[in-house]
């Protein structure tokens, strides 16, 4: 089964393609992605690999934790579970900003 990686501290000028090059050292990579910035484009210095078993994620781990890639020291660990987003929120509030709560209309 794959185990997904979270990648901090990579320099902006790092590629997904580098980051799975790199990660290919501990074994097979399923995917590797550099998050960007939706608007400018430019990496915002962390990623995701998902190596394709555990023990090759725990040796990734172990291996690239705390060493430095391109001048900049990488965090690697297991990554978190994604939430969902979206959905109604049980404290009464509307997404969207700071509206404020929903509010009935009023009747003069």
């Amino acid at each position: 089964m794959a185990s997904k990686l979270f990648v901090g501290g990579l320099p902006y000028s790092t590629t997904s393609e580098d980051l799975l090059e790199h990660f290919a050292q501990c074994g097979a990579v399923a995917s590797a992605t550099v998050i960007t910035d939706r608007y400018s484009g430019q990496s915002r210095g962390f990623g995701f690999v998902e190596m394709s078993t555990e023990a090759e994620a725990q040796a990734a781990i172990a291996k690239f934790n705390g060493q430095p890639y391109q001048g900049r020291r990488l965090t690697v660990n297991a990554a978190n579970a994604r939430e969902r987003s979206g959905g109604s929120r049980s404290d009464g509030f509307r997404h969207g900003g700071a509206r404020g709560p929903a509010r009935r209309p009023v009747r003069w």
